[in-house]
């Protein structure tokens, strides 16, 4: 059974959650921000430059190629933090300085320990099917840890353990209001098809892909995984991400796209360029107590 912690943040200013609308600010990589409900969540923070470094363990470095959308200066106040992993393209050396140390963390319990010894102090470690809830201004949502599997078995002492994360939404009263997934640096394994087993109803998905290879072992889900996983999970709508911005992605966007025509998915998949926002609507039914629903 999961493991349920309760966290309830200060109240701001809007007394009242926006059930009604979201949105998806894309900065880069697989770094996002996401404000639904009066929250402010930040996923995997990478702020490095072209031409940076990214740390990826055992010597091993990849060259940014890109810019991110923002620098880590231009965040908004943040209710808290969705961190899949411990590799550096993902929580670098600029977030590791410069972000506030108090900031609160849900992340696996590897990185949590990482990131103890970096200082910070506000990390929730979750194990697969573990789940906190954060609560503020009368929202909440319930982030449970989900299978993630970032390369081959034979590699697994080689990689830190990675994790997705379903991010679901509630009021007050317990009526979900809007379910989304974010894949974390995963490849397609079996554990995944238990996720549309329990959430059967999933409306946004955030799917890294990029076809990471290090010698030319493939580490995230490239073009042809990336369908599978879709139509493994089956959200309403898919946003790839984490593609393009490192030396290590050897699938890139484009091919993906072609798979997704290839294969009927067009209508379902949506596509952000770095600065680009996507903003959603959640139907009144969802979060009305009337509607019994």
């Amino acid at each position: 059974m999961p493991n349920f912690r309760r966290i309830s943040l200060p109240a701001s200013q809007d007394a009242l959650p926006d059930f009604g609308n979201g949105s998806i600010f894309f900065i880069g990589t697989a770094t996002v921000i996401l404000r639904y409900a009066g929250f402010t969540i930040l996923t995997d923070p990478n702020f490095l430059h072209a031409g940076d470094h990214a740390h990826l363990g055992y010597g091993l470095t990849s060259k940014r190629l890109t810019d991110p959308a923002i620098d880590i200066e231009q965040l908004p106040p943040l209710d808290f933090v969705v961190l899949s992993h411990y590799h550096g393209d993902h929580f670098d050396q600029i977030v590791e300085e410069r972000l506030p140390k108090d900031v609160p963390i849900v992340t696996t319990a590897h990185a949590a320990g990482k990131l103890k010894n970096k200082g910070f102090t506000a990390t929730m470690p979750l194990r697969t099917w573990e789940s906190v809830t954060v609560e503020k201004n009368g929202a909440k949502v319930l982030i449970t840890a989900m299978p993630g599997r970032h390369g081959p078995p034979v590699l697994a002492k080689l990689l830190p353990p990675v994790m997705g994360s379903m991010l679901d939404f509630q009021t007050s009263e317990g009526l979900t209001t809007l379910c989304l997934y974010i894949t974390g640096d995963t490849l397609v394994f079996d554990d995944l098809k238990e996720i549309p087993k329990r959430y059967p109803d999933i409306d946004l998905g955030l799917f890294h892909l990029g076809g990471t290879r290090i010698m030319g072992v493939l580490l995230t889900m490239d073009a042809k995984e990336g369908i599978e996983a879709i139509r493994i999970v089956n959200p309403r709508e898919a946003i790839p991400i984490h593609y393009n911005d490192y030396e290590v992605f050897k699938s890139p966007i484009e091919d993906f796209k072609k798979a997704v025509t290839a294969a009927g998915l067009d209508d379902r998949v949506r596509y952000l360029s770095h600065g680009e926002t996507h903003r959603f609507e959640v139907p009144k039914s969802r979060f009305s107590a009337k509607s019994g629903s």
